[in-house]
């Protein structure tokens, strides 16, 4: 009988990681705690002083860990940043698309640049990553792993643009995932309900919640770790992790 496991952690020690928004909140606790397991890192975010600064933290005489400053608002910067980035390791077995954004405010009232910008954060810019990144996962198979929201499932007043874009992100992942089975490619989202981050204090957000009911971003890139070392065998197609306090 085969070892279904035999990807398990033991054996994902030294295997190929990229994830996107990785200087700050769930992406950097997710780097951090990927890079205890052993995993080899590829990581993105805006800020290239920051991701430096991680990078030599983490970075040991074993383990790769490479980074690439790129603003995912910016198309034409996406897919030269990937190909250099992924040239420093051999292809990933895990793609990790973290990095995103809110917007709060009337919806039709939006601005349409505003509304654009939201737009290839949250959703062109996870298929421009997946397209410059998913074939060179295909000849030995690979999971992306998209974080979601449970805006996707609802209609919020306020959030309509950042609910229309999760919702649309999470579409892209089934479609994705039913796309390339065949290449031996999954395709999964880990939705979230609020997680105290750093996004609630961006200028874009005006919110007046409880960030002490959220959730941890301990407890999300926990989850984030999970779905990452699952068995090749199998697929979570969606992890829904909420507070217990039912806090946005």
């Amino acid at each position: 009988m085969g070892d279904p496991m035999k990807n398990g952690p033991d054996c994902l020690r030294g295997q190929v990681v990229i994830v996107t928004g990785a200087s700050r909140g769930i992406g950097l606790r997710t780097a951090e705690l990927l890079s205890e397991r052993g995993w080899n890192l590829l990581l993105t975010a805006r800020s290239g002083h920051d991701l430096e600064d991680l990078a030599t933290r983490l970075r040991t005489s074993s383990q790769v860990v490479a980074t690439a400053a790129v603003d995912l608002t910016s198309p034409s910067e996406i897919q030269p940043a990937l190909a250099s980035l992924m040239s420093e390791a051999e292809p990933p077995s895990v793609l990790i698309n973290n990095a995103g954004a809110a917007y709060t405010g009337d919806l039709l009232a939006m601005p349409l640049e505003r509304w654009q910008w939201l737009l290839q954060l949250n959703l062109t810019s996870v298929m421009q990553v997946c397209s410059a990144v998913v074939p060179s996962m295909r000849s030995r198979g690979g999971l992306v792993i998209n974080v979601s929201s449970h805006a996707a499932r609802n209609a919020f007043p306020q959030w309509g643009a950042y609910c229309i874009t999760k919702a649309a992100l999470a579409s892209f992942t089934r479609c994705l995932a039913e796309e390339e089975r065949d290449q031996g490619i999954r395709a999964c989202t880990l939705t979230l309900g609020a997680v105290n981050t750093p996004l609630w204090d961006a200028e874009t957000v005006q919110s007046d919640f409880d960030r002490r009911a959220m959730l941890t971003v301990d407890q999300a890139a926990d989850a984030l770790v999970n779905l990452a070392e699952q068995p090749s065998n199998q697929v979570i197609e969606d992890l829904t992790l909420m507070p217990a306090a039912g806090a946005f």
